[in-house]
């Protein structure tokens, strides 16, 4: 069953965030210059001076809303997704995910471009029908019962798209967890989905890196990520822990999500506002806060670990469905060597992008929708 979905906000809630934020204790952390111990204090107390004065969900609220918005329960879970019909005779389905620290926000600019092509000065062959879901966890959707990781995740979803949906075939494309779970329809789920586009690699080769250029990439990516993996290894091991301090702490929230969009991002200057307004960075954050999923969002890095972490079974076989694949410079990681990426995939694109960073459709919304585009349309001739 499928039921249509609309947020509706009380005003009771929104005021009791606010109060919370008037009343955090800035004079007991202590001033520390620059991003380098973690997110940077004068910044994080300008965006909650705006976010009690000037920042208004309504708004945001309104233009998801403008979506068709709804809701259908997979394994008992109820998932919530927007659905953006595609123009001409035959749009193609395409699932579009996000990952963590992320939601649907990140996609509301990119939703029309791509199901109504012609109304963007594109060609109406080239449309989409755009299903774009919570993930389970996360915003509006439920929570498992107990942490999955996106194995199982990429399971529900497809589940969604040919027994709820009705697609029998469609194509997926993620950043973050979305990548990670294209990669695994791409890898269990073949029968349906038939291509994926993705702008990050979290999976591993079982079999490891093979040349002197591979071996090279893996010891500067683990050099890397010894600054990275604080947060990783947290929502992994402990994410309930977590999770008290967070939940009545709106500007903890906030201070743990702008972290990464700062680090992961290609800005200019060092200024997050350079690629961001407040009011965006704002909408994603109280996504978490509103649905109190900041918690059940962090289980799906505990449920990676539970499914066997980063690597493919040892048992691997290339995934054979056409692949895309979008590297922006400012990626969280450096993508390895072509070699390698070619070892997991069936590579038909392979794009080197100018710029831009791990918030693809946020940053550099018309390069990830005319690389998906010429993908696609690669494919089928």
């Amino acid at each position: 069953m499928i039921k249509d979905f609309r947020i509706n906000i009380t005003e009771s809630e929104l005021s009791l965030i606010k109060t919370k934020i008037k009343n955090y204790p800035w004079s007991s952390t202590q001033d520390m210059d620059g991003w380098t111990h973690g997110t940077n204090k004068k910044y994080l107390k300008e965006l909650c001076d705006y976010w009690i004065k000037d920042f208004n969900w309504k708004d945001h609220e309104k233009l998801i809303n403008s979506f068709s918005n709804f809701k259908t329960s997979v394994d008992d879970i109820d998932i919530h997704f927007i659905k953006e019909e595609g123009s001409g005779k035959n749009p193609k389905p395409l699932l579009l995910m996000h990952g963590w620290p992320g939601s649907v926000v990140e996609f509301l600019e990119i939703i029309k471009p791509l199901a109504h092509p012609e109304e963007f000065g594109g060609n109406i062959d080239d449309a989409f029908t755009v299903i774009t879901p919570s993930l389970p966890g996360f915003g509006f959707s439920g929570a498992p019962k107990k942490p999955i990781g996106p194995r199982k995740i990429a399971e529900i979803l497809n589940k969604m798209m040919i027994k709820n949906l009705n697609y029998k075939e469609y194509c997926a494309q993620g950043g973050d967890w979305g990548a990670t779970i294209a990669n695994w329809l791409g890898y269990d789920h073949s029968n349906n989905c038939k291509a994926i586009h993705i702008n990050c690699l979290t999976m591993r080769h079982p079999e490891g890196p093979q040349t002197k250029e591979e071996k090279e990439w893996q010891i500067k990516f683990d050099k890397d990520q010894i600054m990275q993996d604080g947060y990783r290894t947290q929502q992994a091991t402990k994410p309930q822990t977590l999770s008290y301090a967070m939940l009545d702490s709106p500007v903890g929230i906030a201070a743990w999500i702008i972290e990464k969009i700062h680090g992961w991002s290609d800005l200019k200057d060092n200024n997050i506002e350079s690629v961001y307004s407040k009011d965006v960075l704002l909408a994603n954050i109280m996504i978490y806060i509103l649905t109190n999923t900041f918690n059940t969002a962090s289980w799906i890095y505990f449920g990676r670990r539970e499914e066997g972490g980063r690597f493919f079974p040892k048992d691997f076989k290339k995934i054979n469905i056409p692949t895309g694949i979008a590297i922006f410079p400012n990626e969280m990681s450096e993508w390895p060597p072509r070699s390698y990426v070619e070892r997991i995939f069936n590579i038909k694109k392979w794009t080197k992008m100018k710029s831009g960073g791990h918030f693809a459709a946020l940053e550099k919304p018309n390069l990830l929708i005319e690389d998906l585009r010429t993908f696609i349309r690669e494919i089928l001739k």
